[in-house]
């Protein structure tokens, strides 16, 4: 039996060790020095056990994994703290400046790029001979598209991007997952008649009779599904923030008010999970509204460095134990993947959907921005940036583990986890690079 503290203790120990060994040798940037560190440690266990099978130790890494669940850890918790602390140091008049532009990008685009994955997807399957339903696909179109805000807004930290370029990739960022997770919902309840995020049991495999277009969803009850959940979620983040903002604005304890935007993550984050709302809408929202009106009109300066600071550590603490759990997935991703496609078919379709991730997401940004009423402010290298800025990460291994069991299940996880590492190492080692050509 696993205690109350195990395994917070487990994973804040793993990831001060790995952080260590990457401040010392590895000396890579710090979430990607974790992942990489673990991933590598996740591997040599994997090859130990290869060597020495009594040990074991893949089945014990197995169950810690399984008993956390990555699925419910990220969607149903961390979530909430890292998207709120992420919106809490977005620029609210930048935002909403460029707001349609932001808009479209985070709904069109994510719709548009998950089209275009799904669909290569498809082609690249029935080309080498796999029998994929064409919506089972789709679905993994939409678990690769979400760029992961996370990622996304700790790059932003540390690199010098404009204040409009920053405005859209940080807004961009905060909105198409959550419009992602809604619309995963619609496409996973089409495919295998699961109710994906909010319906499945578990990360490491929901329970059920799931077939391949085992639903008879029609189209304007999906419509009305995404409507609910995103309108739904950003209301219930507003109301939340504005009553956050009244209470706050009555108090002058730098303390009591913190607890108090606890309470507003903790309470309505809760809310959106039991009414099927948005909860990462929800908290973007209540997020922008604390940060930018509650920290100018409702605390004093004290409670504002207090607020800052406290958010600021909660996101890197989160932060790290997030990328730690994505390098250790591959121990879980291993013992389930590929569904008996042979590996060499693996590979193929790995290399054709990172082509896809990347060729989709500069199509999706590309065409909105040739529309004359969203294209202000579009400077040389908006479209590239905005492009290889787009990292992958936690949410679509959440998605992709949060599937049914289905017999394509295996083959979905491995390939979206195989474009999380390509995402998450690669652009986000060279991603600097691109911006330093545009904005030396």
């Amino acid at each position: 039996m696993t205690g109350l503290l195990d395994i917070p203790a487990i994973l804040l120990g793993l990831a001060a060790l790995f952080g260590a060994l990457n401040y010392w040798f590895v000396k890579l940037p710090h979430t990607i020095g974790l992942v990489v560190i673990a991933l590598v440690a996740s591997l040599a266990v994997v090859g130990l056990d290869l060597v020495v099978p009594t040990l074991g130790l893949s089945a014990r890494v197995n169950g810690f994994l399984e008993s956390l669940d990555f699925n419910v850890t990220l969607m149903q918790g961390m979530l909430s703290f890292l998207l709120f602390a992420g919106a809490l140091h977005v620029d609210l008049g930048q935002l909403l400046s460029r707001k349609w532009t932001i808009l479209v990008l985070a709904s069109f685009g994510v719709v548009l790029s998950s089209l275009i994955i799904g669909g290569g997807f498809w082609l690249t399957a029935t080309a080498l001979g796999l029998s994929l339903p064409l919506i089972v696909c789709l679905v993994l179109g939409v678990i690769v598209t979400p760029t992961d805000p996370v990622a996304v807004l700790g790059l932003l930290k540390t690199l010098k991007v404009p204040a409009h370029l920053k405005a859209k990739i940080a807004g961009e960022s905060l909105f198409n997952d959550g419009v992602a997770v809604v619309l995963f919902s619609i496409v996973v309840l089409l495919a295998f008649g699961g109710y994906g995020v909010h319906g499945a049991e578990g990360s490491h495999g929901a329970e059920g009779d799931h077939g391949a277009g085992g639903s008879s969803l029609t189209f304007s009850y999906g419509l009305w599904l995404f409507a609910k959940e995103a309108i739904g979620g950003g209301l219930l983040g507003l109301v939340g923030g504005l009553i956050t903002f009244w209470v706050i604005r009555r108090i002058d304890d730098h303390v009591l008010e913190v607890i108090v935007t606890l309470a507003l993550v903790t309470g309505a984050y809760s809310i959106a999970l039991h009414l099927h709302l948005s909860g990462p809408i929800a908290m973007v929202i209540a997020g922008l509204l604390i940060g930018n009106q509650g920290t100018a009109l409702a605390m004093s300066d004290k409670t504002r460095d207090h607020l800052e600071k406290f958010w600021e550590l909660i996101d890197e603490i989160l932060n790290s134990v997030l990328f730690l759990l994505i390098g250790l997935e591959i121990v879980f991703i291993l013992q389930n993947a590929g569904s008996g496609v042979s590996l060499p078919v693996i590979i193929v379709l790995v290399v054709v959907v990172i082509l896809l991730s990347v060729g989709a997401r500069f199509t999706a940004i590309f065409l909105p921005l040739q529309v004359k009423a969203l294209n202000s402010e579009v400077s040389r290298g908006t479209v590239p940036i905005l492009t290889w800025a787009g990292i992958r990460g936690g949410i679509s291994v959440a998605l992709a583990l949060s599937l049914p069991e289905s017999p394509e299940r295996g083959l979905l996880l491995m390939v979206t986890y195989c474009v999380v590492l390509f995402s998450v190492i690669v652009q986000g080692l060279t991603v600097e690079r691109v911006i330093k050509r545009y904005f030396p």
